[in-house]
């Protein structure tokens, strides 16, 4: 990559560092995040300048410890004292304000992708989008993503930031003093005498620019290998939860071994991973580890004819030492620091791809409109599979109040698919779909929050809007009157009822609020027949009330029976503009 490249390549890493970091500073916190951001750059100020009155000292000191001067030894003591004192001050409410700006920086981003990652059903495009073609979409693993490298992008930018701001300060305040300390070194070249001033200053800048490009040439592979650790981190962890969230069908299966031979390999992985950046981090460390002993003795080497010589004394030779030594960790910032700076380009670049990946979902479905109405109504609607296989094509629907719809068809064929269009969640669809805003859905496999009953009840809605005597009704019409007692109580509901109470659980829930338009995804599926028959006489008897209207995915036979129209899915013939086409019929 050549040096034009290379530029290009950090101008595209910039502009994607304050593409995450500019909107916090720019938002309702701006003035509190800007006030804490001036706040540590003052601090960081003053702790150079502390750092240079420190070097003033070591000059002082050491010259009275070199003429045995007692009174003046003691009076820099008593100087080290109140200096010392201001500086553990100044470190202090530096550390202190660095890490509150981490957490309310940490606090802003993480809402701020929690609404976008949860907004506009974005989270659940993104989900789809590992089955598309629409690569932009594509993320891995949002959890990890605003869990982590939100955390850690926030700590290392204010780390960092304020590293390179005070290495940049330290240089300034610091390359004066040595520049005037070093003194000129003079050499005879081809009979001509050369003078270099400000020698010291010099030989700190090669031996730092050396420095500086060796440490990316070996380091450079930890970019690569950083970002692969947090993918496969979070690939491990996200099976394991997948095994605690599945553990009773596992049970059943028998599939332990299974389990753990996947959570074995994808272990294995990361710790293969995670030796090649020891590796890496080895390697960096043998050249990084002997830059910074040399480091000691350098200046010495250098300062120490003139101290021989008699053009300095001890105390100046400490002071330039000191000088150097400011100057050299300044300018060494970047071989000091490559480790963590090839860690924030990782989290960085995992970070912008989940914000390109979100606004990219926030983009995708343009085309198909959910308008309120008193009927289900869709025209022109055209729904393709997330792979672009168009699954039906320019379809006319019809739904009037008091009508029951069963949509049947092959498995496979798009049942849940329509669905989802109807619903507006899918974005492989266009066209225009009209239906009654007082509608619910019931998904074949509801979700239920950890909490308690009452709250899974209720569910999205907030627990306290519905009175304990409504929700006791609603769960006994449901046929789960073991539960009316248990609203209070605390538990996993996903995994604590068997899949025919779940489903109940899920009616009771739509009992409880009484839309008018309900559609039911095989949500009686894991009942028995008189418990279907039961739960079905409830759902129409509300929607009927209501003046809405019912429509039902089922494959048992038994369910027609609740219906007076039917809508079926049918393969198309060769040629077809869509794989289905869609047979209403009555009965």
């Amino acid at each position: 990559m050549g040096m034009r490249e290379k530029f290009a390549s950090f101008q595209a890493f910039a502009k994607r560092v304050l593409q995450l970091s500019a909107p916090y500073f720019q938002s309702e916190q701006k003035w509190r995040a800007r006030g804490m951001f001036v706040a540590i750059v003052v601090l960081n100020l003053a702790s150079v300048y502390m750092a240079v009155l420190f070097n003033q000292w070591y000059n002082l000191f050491y010259t009275a410890l070199e003429g045995k001067d007692q009174l003046e030894f003691w009076n820099q003591i008593g100087r080290f004292t109140y200096l010392a004192f201001i500086a553990i001050v100044i470190a202090v409410y530096r550390f202190y304000l660095t890490q509150l700006l981490e957490m309310e920086w940490r606090r802003w981003m993480t809402g701020y992708y929690l609404r976008r990652w949860l907004g506009g059903d974005a989270f659940y495009r993104m989900e789809l989008a590992r089955y598309a073609s629409a690569e932009g979409i594509k993320a891995d693993n949002p959890d990890q993503r605003i869990s982590e490298d939100v955390n850690q992008f926030t700590a290392q930018t204010v780390g960092l930031t304020m590293g390179v701001l005070n290495a940049g300060v330290t240089l300034a305040s610091f390359v004066g003093i040595l520049w005037s300390l070093s003194g000129a070194f003079s050499f005879e070249l081809a009979g001509r005498s050369v003078t270099i001033p400000g020698f010291m200053v010099w030989m700190a800048i090669l031996y730092c620019l050396v420095g500086s490009v060796l440490t990316h040439y070996i380091g450079r592979r930890q970019i690569r290998l950083n970002f692969e650790q947090q993918k496969r981190e979070a690939d491990f962890r996200h099976h394991m939860v997948r095994v605690r969230e599945y553990s009773e069908a596992i049970a059943l299966d028998r599939g332990q071994a299974v389990e753990q031979e996947h959570l074995g390999t994808r272990f294995a992985s990361v710790l293969s991973n995670y030796l090649q950046l020891i590796k890496a981090q080895k390697s960096l460390i043998w050249f990084t580890s002997f830059f910074g002993q040399a480091a000691v003795i350098f200046p010495m080497i250098i300062a120490a004819p003139r101290y021989f010589s008699g053009g300095i004394n001890l105390g100046g030779l400490m002071q330039i030492n000191s000088a150097f030594s400011r100057v050299q960790d300044s300018l060494s910032w970047f071989v000091d620091n490559y480790s963590a700076l090839a860690a924030w380009r990782a989290t960085t670049d995992r970070l912008t791809g989940f914000d390109d990946a979100i606004a990219a979902a926030e983009a995708s479905n343009p085309h198909l409109q959910i308008i309120e109405g008193e009927a289900l109504a869709a025209r022109q609607l055209d729904i393709q599979l997330p792979n672009g296989t168009p699954l039906l094509a320019n379809t006319t629907l019809q739904v009037a109040a008091g009508d029951r719809v069963l949509l049947q068809g092959p498995s496979g064929s798009g049942k849940s698919t329509l669905f989802r269009t109807l619903a507006g969640i899918w974005p492989y669809a266009g066209g225009d779909v009209r239906r009654s805003r007082d509608s619910m859905f019931i998904p074949q496999h509801p979700y239920f929050p950890n909490g308690t009953l009452r709250e899974a009840l209720a569910y999205p809605e907030a627990a306290g809007r519905y009175p304990d005597a409504e929700m006791q009704a609603a769960l006994s019409e449901a046929l789960l009157p073991q539960l009316a007692g248990e609203l209070d109580r605390v538990d996993a509901w996903s995994q604590k009822l068997s899949g025919g109470e779940k489903q109940r659980l899920a009616i009771a829930r739509v009992l409880l609020k009484q839309p008018q338009w309900v559609f039911a995804d095989e949500a009686t599926s894991a009942l028995d027949a008189q418990s279907e028959e039961t739960v079905y006489g409830k759902l129409l008897a509300m929607v009927d009330k209501a003046g809405g209207g019912i429509v039902s995915i089922a494959h048992r036979a038994s369910v027609a029976a609740f219906h007076d129209r039917r809508w079926e899915l049918q393969a198309s013939e060769a040629g077809a503009p869509a794989r289905y086409t869609l047979k209403a019929t009555a009965g």
